[in-house]
């Protein structure tokens, strides 16, 4: 794997959330957010939109395992009733960068944390994400985004 440290921004979210086993739902909850984000202008080519697992469904049950398809938006946009909003810590990051196929998806999701590891890193309590850009369904790429502390000496 070729794992890229990088130092992420902080992100000011708009979200919408899905409980419940992830799968299908979670790409039926991404297009309910780009279908609200294209009517308040705000998914274009320079739209930065992540997907939030915000459970282990190895250690919590897959009927309250939480997902959120967000879109990063300005500190001054005013957003409305129909989205929650949130902030992401920004800091160090370990980011992969893969084929955007469930295939590549999950090979990489099965592999990041081992090879982190491997690396000397430990991973952070803040969320992981995958991130996207563009306002493309036929986007070819995603950055997989893991929280890490610094190298252990």
């Amino acid at each position: 794997m070729n794992i890229k440290i990088d130092r992420l921004p902080n992100y000011r979210i708009a979200y919408l959330r899905q409980v419940g086993p992830y799968g299908p739902h979670n790409v039926k909850v991404m297009e309910k957010l780009k279908s609200w984000a294209k009517k308040k202008g705000l998914f274009n080519k320079n739209s930065i939109i992540l997907s939030i697992p915000r459970d282990n469904p190895e250690v919590t049950s897959p009927e309250n395992c939480r997902y959120d398809a967000a879109i990063v938006i300005s500190n001054e946009y005013k957003i409305d009733n129909s989205v929650s909003e949130d902030r992401l810590i920004g800091g160090q990051y370990g980011v992969y960068r893969v084929k955007h196929t469930a295939e590549e998806i999950k090979k990489a999701w099965d592999l990041i944390f081992v090879e982190l590891l491997n690396e000397g890193y430990l991973v952070d309590s803040r969320p992981t994400f995958e991130r996207y850009y563009g306002e493309e369904d036929d986007i070819d790429y995603c950055d997989i985004c893991i929280p890490i502390i610094l190298k252990q000496q």
